[in-house]
Order: structure tokens, then sequence, then C-alpha cells
């Protein structure tokens, strides 16, 4: 995977209320560590990095350089979303060298299709893996071209690039193959759906019955805090 180019600025704020501060600048939080170093706090700019994220991946590669002179290589450990906006918070980057290998999960994706009238159930959607930092492949595939029901793929059937050795366990299911529920089948089952779907509405209108009006106090207290902080 070709590494991306990305500026970053030193970070001197820190706190929610800092972090809320850099997101609102249109940048993302985020913290480099790794090799024995004193963890380094940076802000990157957001729709650069989510831009790699989507063309390259979680495991993307980046090339930071810092604007007090740091260059250095890293690779995403651990990333935080807003699954409501869809948006970065936070991400932890981890150093690495050219050379080096690191132990990462990697996407699976299953290539061609089973035999009819079956069902495919991802047991594993990532297997973990050994690479050399700079050569972290964005997916692994797996074939399960005809596959009868019954049939269960495992990490040790995944294929991996020159150079990516497997780090999970060889037997780890990734997906099974089972036979699709007969129109009989599903028609038995409609009622008790039904039900299900009727009582998880009727809890999520008794929450909704509960539910405060207004800032919850938590949210408020903290609101309050930093105003006073920051006057």
């Amino acid at each position: 995977m070709s590494e991306v180019k990305i500026s970053a600025e030193p970070r001197t704020e820190f706190g929610k209320g800092g972090a809320r501060r850099t997101r609102r600048a249109g940048k993302v939080p985020a913290v480099l560590y790794g090799h024995g170093e004193k963890p380094k706090h940076i802000a990157l700019p957001a729709r650069e990095f989510a831009a790699a994220i989507r063309k390259g991946g979680a495991n993307q590669l980046f090339a930071i350089e810092v604007s007090d002179g740091t260059q250095v290589l890293a690779l995403p450990k651990a990333i935080q979303r807003d699954p409501i906006k869809d948006t970065f918070e936070h991400v932890d980057l981890l150093l690495v060298r050219r050379g080096e290998k690191v132990t990462v999960e990697v996407p699976v994706e299953l290539t061609g299709e089973a035999a009819k009238d079956t069902l495919i159930v991802h047991d594993h959607d990532t297997l973990s893996v050994t690479a050399d930092a700079t050569k972290v492949p964005d997916h692994l595939e797996a074939s399960i071209a005809g596959a009868e029901p019954g049939v269960q793929v495992t990490a040790a059937d995944v294929q991996l690039p020159a150079g990516v050795e497997l780090a999970a366990d060889p037997e780890l299911p990734v997906a099974t193959v089972t036979a699709a529920p007969t129109a009989e089948q599903l028609e038995a089952t409609l009622p008790e759906v039904e039900e299900a779907a009727e009582e998880a509405e009727a809890e999520v209108g008794e929450e909704t019955a509960e539910a405060p009006e207004g800032v919850p106090a938590a949210e408020a207290e903290e609101a309050a805090a930093e105003a006073k902080t920051e006057a």
C-alpha cells in the first residue's frame, strides 16, 4: 500500500474541551506513539485524513510532516468515529519504520458465488496478519465459489500475498455456508418476527416517554465547567 503524505500541527489543548475545539477547526485530534518515544499530540486535517481512509482503508500508511519539523511514518492503530455524523473523533497512530514487521487486522473479502439456495454467514470480517509496515494489504480474499451447505471457510483458506504471514489461528472460521430457508420455513417464523418487532417498538416508545426534556444534567454540568475554565 502506498503511503499518503499529510501535514499536521502540534496540539497543546487536551481534554474534551480541547478536542471539541480542534474538531470545530476542521481537524482530527491524534496521538503519535511507539518505538519507546514519548507520545506526541497532533492535529490532522479532517478532510485529507478522511479521504485517505476512504481510499486506502483503516491500515493506510501515512507519511506525516508536523509543522515543528518532525517527519514520521505511522499506521492508524485505533480510530474513533461519531456514529451519527460519520466523522472522526480521535486517532491513535503507531510509529513504524521501513522494513519493520507489524501485526494488523485486515478485512477479508469473499470471492465467487456459493451453490444455489445457500446463505453465507460471515463469522469474522477481518484477520490478524503480520506484514512489512509499508506493504500491508488493504484486503485479503477467500473463495466460496460453488460452496455447498456445511462448508466452512477458515483463516487457513484465505489467500495471503507474498511476504504476509497469518497471525490468527488457522482454524478461525471466516465464513460458513448454510442452506437458505424455504418459503414454508420463512412463513412459519413470520409471527415471531412481527412479535419481536412490536416489542422493540414498544420499548423504544417507553424510553422516549421517560427521557427528560432539554440538555441532560451531566452535559449541562460539563458545559458549565468548561465555560468557567475558559472565562
